[in-house]
């Protein structure tokens, strides 16, 4: 069976059902339901939301219904189709907490407060909000049901978006394919993700959409023909060997193919690989012999061989895929057994099917990345933490072996400093060099999915300040911060009384112009590469063959390599001096990653962020950044902004 992937016959799927039908639906999906439970939770729900209606007029309670069922349709336990019934009573209700306790339980209570905390969060302003994501997020990775919930929340709104007017439209499909999307992605929830993806495609882009759609259907028909011929003829040659395998066509999915056909600048009539065949079988000896069966019979395609059952991906997704070549097209093969197959389709869900409490390695594996985001983001603030969040979810990415053959994962473009502070701190801080498949390589060398990599490490060794334009991971950077003693952007977030979060991070120019040289002109004077200086940190100067001063932190650890003969002792000015306070007024056009690049321009520059705050006119935004930083530095910050794509224009205030 090969079908066009219409989304829009879903939205009501729930809607006209009585309690009788759900909890048919229910014992369905799940034989051992505490049904009891859901059907408190359902009559209670219906009695809530009583006299409210949808921006489509229907009942309010039908939206409950529908994330209910959802929820259902994934196998998931009795709490949480219960807390999908109540999710919104707290928000849109008088309904208080000790009521829900009272009558359903902590549990229950604890899941619906995390929906309810998210649903709080405004994505479009965020520097108000960061910290409550951050805490939701943190909640996640200790009971993954509260996001399971979310997207089941939001699957539905999407399905009726339609009702809602065109600018709310935009701004909640924007939103879905920045940050929910992707999470469900990382989830390894496929069928969610694919679902959400041409939704939010049919209401950015209507027209594509609609485009798209009628090309699909007026060649469906001769597309199911070719279909039904690759099927008979693979099934064929699996049977002759008498292996046990369902072959069925599978429809790509709309954004899949608009996204191929932006990425490449191809027409809809240039995209060959429409057909795609998915061949499920019971073991994976069965997978790795079927793969036999189909090169065998029809050429591979080169490259497009990719075993994801030896090698999964970091979402934990399992399959081998090929291209082939069928009668002069192309053909996308996928192969995996059955439990591969229900993992793809539903990820996470499918570890909480039946259970509400069941975790395993592979559970922690696929919520590893949500803390990682929060390990690294732990002094970020505001909108830079939700951009950089939008970052890490969108990164395509790769997976590299040590010598050893341990799998690290990693986002496209990462290098081997990377690799070296994934798999320990350590390593990272006392790399000196690395051999990429018995190679040696330069430390920015670009790396790829199947490199082995060797970290030669020296105790001697330590980070440089030129490492944070290398690397590629927030985690790297951070941890070689930290090294350098470099206060993070937004370090002011942290206490007072911690000496670190007081530190800003200081130009060459602006760091020189603070230390008292004893008479040393500072043309003659420069900062040692081999170390980071900030102000107040224990500083000494070293007078080279040359007759000029190298000023090193105390603690460098070439210090004890040189002559002590050529030290000369510093010390600091008033750190008022020479540094002051200049407001940017930056307007932009919008995009996912611009206050991030707008962030790493003012790091990489050492001037200190005092505020942000931001407006909207029209589709541009205006971004105020007031900075701490040297008069001499302000020049090349502002034109180093205006190069960043999607800045329309800075302007500077001095005071």
């Amino acid at each position: 069976m090969f079908t066009i992937p219409i989304i829009m016959s879903k939205e009501s799927e729930a809607t006209s059902m009585d309690k009788e039908d759900f909890l048919s639906v229910v014992i369905k999906n799940n034989p051992n339901a505490d049904t009891g439970l859901i059907s408190r939770a359902f009559d209670f729900s219906r009695e809530a939301h009583r006299g409210q209606k949808r921006a489509s007029g229907q009942e309010f309670f039908s939206h409950a219904v529908e994330v209910g069922y959802i929820l259902s349709n994934l196998k998931l336990g009795s709490h949480t189709v219960a807390s999908g019934l109540l999710h919104d009573v707290l928000e849109d209700t008088s309904i208080k907490q000790e009521t829900i306790r009272q009558l359903f339980g902590d549990e229950i209570l604890h899941l619906i407060e995390g929906v309810t905390k998210i649903k709080s969060i405004n994505l479009e302003a965020p520097d108000a909000r960061a910290e409550n994501l951050r805490k939701v997020l943190l909640a996640t990775t200790k009971d993954i049901r509260v996001i399971l919930i979310k997207l089941a929340d939001r699957l539905h709104n999407m399905r009726t978006l339609k009702h809602l007017p065109r600018e709310m439209q935009l701004s909640v499909s924007r939103e879905t394919l920045d940050i929910y999307v992707p999470i469900a992605y990382k989830l390894g929830m496929y069928r969610i993700k694919s679902e959400l993806e041409d939704l939010c495609l049919r209401y950015m882009h209507p027209d594509a959409y609609q485009k798209l759609k009628d090309m699909i259907s007026k060649k469906l028909e001769d597309r199911e023909k070719e279909v039904e011929g690759v099927i008979r003829d693979i099934k064929g040659k699996i049977d002759e060997k008498g292996i046990n395998a369902i072959v069925v066509g599978r429809a790509k999915h709309f954004y899949s193919i608009y996204k191929k056909m932006v990425k490449h600048k191809k027409r809809f009539e240039d995209i060959y690989d429409l057909l795609a065949i998915r061949i499920i079988t019971k073991t994976v000896d069965d997978c790795y012999r079927i793969i036999g069966i189909i090169h065998s019979n029809w050429s591979p395609l080169p490259g497009r061989f990719k075993d994801y059952i030896a090698t999964p991906k970091p979402n934990m997704y399992q399959s081998i895929h090929t291209d082939i070549m069928y009668e002069g097209k192309s053909v996308e093969v996928q192969i995996r057994t059955f439990e591969m197959h229900y993992q793809a389709d539903d990820g996470i869900a499918a570890h909480w099917r039946y259970k509400d409490t069941e975790r395993d390695k592979r559970f922690d594996r696929r919520i590893s990345w949500m803390k990682q985001i929060l390990e690294w983001s732990s002094s970020e603030q505001g909108k830079g933490f939700i951009e950089n969040l939008k970052i890490d979810l969108f990164k395509d990415e790769i997976i590299v072996f040590t010598p050893k053959g341990d799998p690290i994962i990693l986002p496209e473009g990462a290098t081997p400093i990377d690799f070296a502070y994934e798999v320990h701190t350590d390593i990272g801080n006392h790399c000196k060099g690395v051999r990429v498949n018995g190679r040696i390589v330069q430390l920015d060398h670009e790396l790829h999915s199947g490199d082995i990599v060797e970290v030669i490490t020296s105790r001697s060794s330590m980070p440089s300040r030129h490492w944070l334009k290398i690397v590629r991971t927030n985690p790297a950077k951070s941890k070689i911060r930290q090294a350098l003693g470099i206060a993070a952007e937004h370090s002011r977030l942290q206490a007072p009384q911690d000496r670190e979060a007081e530190r800003a991070e200081q130009s060459q120019e602006g760091i020189l112009s603070m230390i008292n040289l004893r008479g040393i002109k500072p043309s003659n004077t420069r900062l040692a590469g081999c170390c980071t200086v900030a102000y107040d940190d224990p500083i000494v100067g070293y007078r080279a063959k040359d007759g000029k001063l190298a000023v090193h932190n105390r603690h460098c650890g070439r210090i004890r390599e040189l002559g002590e003969s050529r030290f000369i002792s510093l010390g600091w000015e008033d750190k008022k001096n020479g540094v002051n306070t200049t407001r940017l007024d930056v307007e932009v056009i919008d995009r996912v990653g611009l206050l991030a690049d707008i962030f790493s321009v003012i790091s990489e520059e050492n001037a200190n962020v005092v505020s942000v705050n931001t407006k909207t006119v029209k589709e541009k935004f205006v971004l105020s950044f007031e900075l701490n930083t040297p008069p001499e530095k302000v020049k090349w910050l502002v034109d180093r902004i205006r190069g960043i794509r999607n800045v329309v224009r800075v302007e500077v205030e001095q005071t």
